[in-house]
């Protein structure tokens, strides 16, 4: 399986640029997932914006990863 990656750009209003980056890495002994949130904040209210939300990104990013992860095991079964 070739290397995959999904880049998904935030359509939403925020004060900045958004995107989260989904991707599957083949290893010897099945994949590795991972995923990568990256912001280009705009002036103040951006750095405001991100300072904000880094106490929730840690829970919902791992509890997204956590059920890609369940979903894609299920597939194989």
């Amino acid at each position: 399986m070739p290397n995959k990656l999904l880049r998904l750009r935030a359509e939403m209003q925020l004060p900045g640029e958004a995107w989260l980056e989904l991707g599957v890495d083949p290893r010897s002994s099945g994949s590795r997932y991972w995923q990568k949130a990256t912001f280009f904040p705009q002036g103040l209210a951006g750095r405001l914006y991100w300072l904000s939300m880094l106490p929730f990104h840690g829970f919902i990013f791992r509890s997204m990863a956590h059920r890609i992860v369940l979903q894609a095991e299920q597939l194989e079964e």
